[in-house]
């Protein structure tokens, strides 16, 4: 049976504009609830949910309601996505979740060509990254981070939810000339090794 507590958190979280963390769930409750309790209870109301047509899902610490994602063709609206994102801002974006915290400098040197200002606007209007801080180097670089409306939009848990390289070249996303590449690097490393056999 559920409990007065277990119905007024799960009211919290539907109702919710904005995913919660624990903390701010027992900070509403006031001093009756420690984070650690009020999460105990968010995960056996996730539990209760799983399976059914709306989902309580944990995403960088914040839980929110949402439909399943078997469940999303059925839902979805034929529209225009307004945010598309051009090559560099696609480019930088994957630099700074696969190398955050990152700076400017160090996703240009990764791509090899300059990064515009606007790039880097564009991602952080979008809320998918945000400035973590500055480098303690000389000239102290702002660097930058992805952050939780990022997870949400990729559905993802965490950055470990990140696809690898495995993943990626599984999926055929790898560009076939750097396939090609590896593979030729491949060859003449086992050249090589007949060589000095």
């Amino acid at each position: 049976m559920i409990d007065d507590l277990e119905r007024a958190i799960e009211a919290m979280l539907f109702a919710s504009d904005a995913p919660l963390d624990p903390r701010q769930v027992a900070g509403r409750l006031g001093d009756e609830m420690t984070p650690g309790q009020v999460r105990t209870i968010i995960e056996a109301i996730a539990a209760r949910h799983a399976g059914s047509g709306i989902e309580l899902v944990e995403r960088g610490g914040h839980w929110h309601f949402q439909t399943p994602a078997d469940l999303a063709h059925m839902l979805r609206r034929e529209r225009d996505d307004p945010r598309k994102l051009s090559r560099a801002a696609a480019e930088v974006l994957a630099i700074v979740a696969y190398h955050e915290p990152v700076s400017r400098a160090e996703i240009e040197a990764i791509r090899g060509v300059q990064t515009s200002k606007g790039t880097l606007d564009v991602l952080m209007e979008a809320e998918w990254i945000a400035p973590a801080g500055r480098r303690e180097v000389p000239g102290r670089p702002l660097i930058y981070k992805t952050t939780d409306a990022f997870l949400q939009h990729f559905g993802l848990s965490s950055r470990k939810d990140l696809p690898g390289i495995d993943d990626l070249r599984a999926a055929g996303l790898l560009d076939p000339v750097d396939l090609a590449f590896d593979d030729a690097m491949g060859e003449l490393d086992l050249v090589k090794d007949g060589e000095e056999a």
